[in-house]
């Protein structure tokens, strides 16, 4: 990233004094990111962003009081919200769940190392999705309960009657999103370019009308369950 840009601004959630004061110690050292508050819960982190209009909030789910998922819901409301990095160690996947289904632009673990959170952030504050294969086929997972045959059906006509507006190379790529493949896994398997998987995952989200891979899966899995 270009060292002239004006720095991302960031606003860090966490009811964990010591995962803020570990996450602000590895972007506040990069020199296009700086930390421009923090905040304990998710009444403060909406005061935050009020407050500083962040670029990038990273996003607990849970903490006492108001919870990540529901500043996440409120603020993506906003006229020209900050892009959601969600935190989370998995033991609260149903909430992760919650806060893509709602918007949020993807979802790094706590334990994830230090450039690899660097780098998430810089690719939602760019306008892409951040997103672990691992980690998006686990929340799928989560995803997957018990239904009536009467609702699986309707569910399968829904997904399927959206998928419907896709080119057979898009709905490859959405196939293989949903089996949690990264963009150069995507491109070897289906002898393209990385460049052109970007391409038409952008086309996905546009046709789809969706904010992140996460729901491309869930989609898919809806189609063909």
């Amino acid at each position: 990233m270009d060292s002239e840009r004006t720095p991302v601004r960031v606003v860090i959630v966490d009811d964990d004094q010591l995962v803020r004061m570990a996450l602000r110690l590895v972007i506040d050292g990069e020199p296009d990111l700086t930390i421009v508050a923090e905040a304990a819960d998710g009444d403060a982190a909406i005061a935050a962003v009020d407050e500083q209009q962040p670029d990038v909030v990273l996003m607990d789910v849970r903490m006492p009081g108001r919870d990540g998922l529901s500043a996440t819901r409120e603020l993506l409301t906003r006229p020209a919200p900050p892009r959601i990095l969600v935190l989370t160690t998995f033991d609260s996947d149903e909430l992760v769940l919650g806060a893509l289904r709602t918007g949020a632009h993807g979802f790094v673990l706590k334990d994830t190392p230090p450039a690899r959170i660097v780098d998430a952030v810089r690719t939602v504050a760019d306008g892409n999705p951040a997103l672990s294969p691992a980690a998006t086929a686990r929340v799928i997972a989560a995803a997957t309960g018990p239904q009536s045959s009467e609702a699986r059906r309707a569910t399968r006509r829904a997904a399927r009657e959206r998928l419907s507006a896709l080119t057979e190379r898009e709905l490859d790529t959405a196939r293989a999103i949903a089996e949690g493949l990264g963009n150069p896994q995507i491109a070897e398997r289906l002898h393209i370019s990385t460049a052109t998987v970007k391409a038409h995952t952008s086309s996905l989200f546009a046709k789809l009308a969706l904010e992140n891979r996460v729901q491309i899966a869930l989609l898919v899995r809806d189609a063909e369950d």
